[in-house]
């Protein structure tokens, strides 16, 4: 099932919590060899774990970590305007529309159900809090990856060759990905709204905006 945890309440789920940031250390470091900090509980962690991200995670059957996302709004610090506008000729990627969607893992042991759970999460977020695209850096990995979910973005920026090539790009969710994701997972959406709900206990924004109207 999905869970849309804020950071500020990961402590409530500490084997989801715990097995994420360990899976992020096997595939960022271990696998990928990417330049990143792992702690002495074999943790990847960075900065922008530390500003209360939204992070939506496919938690198994056992409560452990399957796969997971992180969201920051664009208003703030985020990684694309922080480390790579080289990719987007300078311009910054600015706008309450648009959050940031970064450290995209799966575990070890993932599934193609944790890929389409993870896609159907990042549409829940854009339809439930009003967002029209994400934003993200991705290498030549991920472009296979994403044709497989039917999510290619609009790529607005790049940098490199070949392997050391990043992409910056825009993602928004089609009419058409919804009942293919679906029944990948093999669940109405109402099952998919249920999981929403049950992670927060106050409305959102456009639940907000509609109970005022």
């Amino acid at each position: 099932m999905l869970r849309y945890i804020y950071g500020v309440d990961l402590h409530k789920f500490p084997l989801l919590r715990d097995t994420m940031f360990r899976d992020r250390a096997l595939q960022f470091h271990d696998r990928l060899g990417w330049a990143v900090s792992v702690n002495d509980r074999g943790e990847e962690r960075d900065q922008y774990d530390a500003l209360n991200p939204l992070y939506v995670i496919w938690e198994q059957p056992d409560g452990r970590h399957g796969g997971s996302m992180r969201f920051l709004p664009t208003t703030g610090r985020t990684m694309v305007n922080e480390h790579f506008l080289h990719a987007t000729g300078g311009a910054r990627i600015e706008s309450p529309l648009i959050w940031e969607c970064t450290r995209f893992c799966l575990a070890p042991d993932a599934d193609r159900e944790v890929s389409a759970g993870l896609v159907l999460g990042a549409g829940e977020v854009m339809a439930q809090f009003a967002v029209e695209h994400f934003v993200a850096v991705f290498d030549p990995r991920m472009e296979r990856i994403y044709r497989l979910m039917g999510v290619e973005p609009n790529v607005i920026g790049t940098s490199g060759e070949g392997r050391d090539r990043i992409g910056v790009g825009l993602w928004e969710m089609q009419e058409a990905a919804w009942p293919r994701t679906l029944a990948r997972l093999g669940i109405g959406r109402e099952t998919s709204l249920d999981w929403f709900r049950a992670s927060f206990s106050a409305p959102t924004p456009v639940q907000r905006e509609l109970a005022v109207a």
